[in-house]
């Protein structure tokens, strides 16, 4: 399946066996987390840091499930130039009717008896729009999920709008309520990956995506999901030497390792592992350490967005407004680890 995808110009990168999510960091990388940006392995051909490793080398392919063939396969969207709709059918408490399709009201005469997943809000979002909902597309790959999901394949024109990744639960940007959308900054399992929950198994005769439809583009950037600016980034309380923070980093990142590691964890999970409270908790921490002068604040930008882009691929800019915030409020409480037992 990787040599396949690849051959469709689709960078893949492995799963761990047995998950959806990717094969853990080299040792150098889990005790010294850094940007996948600067990190050595990458240029190297280890598979550190999740998509951003993605490829389509065939000998890099061959390397890594030659180690071990049962590794899962996982596409990263953006450089494929795919748009990949993930209906979750999950047992959830129903939010309020203006919750269901973001920006769009629905009236009370309608009556949404027996709306219970993201099928129901993905049709009612079709119908809307006078089409066909996009869970019965047979031009286009679908891929059943073990959890009882469906995976809506599309590919983008080439030179077009770049997509970016939400969830359905976002407040912020999201399509419908349990409806993901993975493009750039996510990854999504192909088809034939084994997990304990089962097997992603093709729906139909389609193998390849799909043109995005125009109305589902339309419905994209109506929400959102065109990249916009970066967050404002909150500027330090105080200059610190750069020699006391450089002093004062290893006891800092023995204090701060922890709490990253435990949002590193969250990637065992889609949901309920706490994971905005984690990077919060983490970014907080990491703001008393900046403000006291024992690590420098890009320093703590690049360890916390490191580990949530590992636990969270698909969540960057939500995560990048965690650690502004969170890394602003600790500021105000320096922590000095040197006066700590």
């Amino acid at each position: 399946m990787a040599r396949w995808c690849a051959a469709n110009g689709w960078p893949v990168h492995p799963l761990a066996v047995g998950r959806k999510t990717p094969v853990g960091n080299c040792p150098a990388c889990r005790e010294d987390p850094h940007r996948p940006a600067d990190c050595p392995c990458l240029p190297a051909g280890k598979w550190c840091h999740g998509f951003h490793a993605a490829t389509t080398d065939p000998e890099l392919l061959a390397a890594w499930w030659g180690v071990n063939p049962s590794l899962g396969v996982g596409v990263s969207c953006g450089p494929a130039g795919l748009v990949v709709l993930d209906i979750d059918a999950h047992t959830a408490e129903v939010p309020h009717r203006d919750r269901l399709l973001p920006g769009i009201p629905i009236h009370a005469s309608v009556n949404l008896t027996g709306l219970a997943s993201g099928f129901d809000t993905l049709a009612l979002l079709a119908a809307l729009r006078g089409h066909p909902s996009p869970a019965d597309d047979e031009a286009t790959l679908r891929v059943r999920t073990p959890s009882g999901g469906l995976h809506i394949w599309y590919r983008t024109a080439p030179g077009g709008p770049r997509y970016r990744s939400s969830v359905g639960s976002s407040p912020k940007v999201a399509l419908a309520w349990q409806v993901d959308v993975r493009a750039t900054g996510g990854y999504i399992v192909t088809p034939a990956t084994r997990t304990r929950a089962g097997t992603y198994t093709p729906v139909g005769a389609a193998r390849l995506p799909a043109p995005l439809p125009d109305w589902l583009a339309a419905e994209l950037l109506r929400t959102g999901h065109t990249p916009g600016p970066e967050p404002l980034r909150v500027p330090p309380p105080r200059p610190v030497p750069a020699t006391r923070a450089a002093q004062g980093a290893p006891r800092a990142l023995r204090m701060l390792e922890p709490l990253l590691a435990e949002v590193r964890a969250c990637a065992a999970a889609a949901e309920g592992t706490a994971f905005t409270e984690k990077l919060n908790r983490a970014a907080y921490t990491a703001g008393g350490l900046v403000a006291a002068g024992r690590l420098t604040k890009p320093r703590a930008q690049d360890l916390l967005t490191e580990a949530a882009d590992a636990a969270r691929p698909d969540r960057h800019r939500h995560s990048l407004t965690v650690i502004a915030s969170a890394l602003s409020a600790g500021a105000a409480r320096p922590l000095d680890p040197e006066g700590r037992p």
